[in-house]
């Protein structure tokens, strides 16, 4: 099932957005993506899972959140938090 996933990575120039594009060129499932370096967002579609696409970002060695979007729910700030945790 293609989904979209939009996280908030923190890049300061174009090597971070290079290290992002390397891991996500090695995911399965990805079928675009759009890296904002202005906004530090990470735009992801395919047939992904959101937590597989949040641990495949962080391992670039940037720190990653999911994008809050306006209305969601304060689970959604946990979730990087138990993703760590299960690690």
């Amino acid at each position: 099932m293609s989904q979209t996933v939009e996280l908030k990575v923190a890049m300061s120039c174009e090597g971070c957005v290079g290290a992002v594009k390397r891991v996500l060129g090695k995911l399965e499932g990805v079928e675009s993506y759009d890296i904002n370096l202005k906004e530090q967002k990470v735009t992801v579609k395919g047939n992904v899972q959101p937590d597989v696409v949040f641990q495949t970002v962080s391992k670039s060695g940037k720190k990653t959140s999911f994008w809050e979007q306006e209305g969601a729910p304060d689970a959604t700030k946990e979730k990087p938090a138990e993703t760590v945790a299960a690690a």
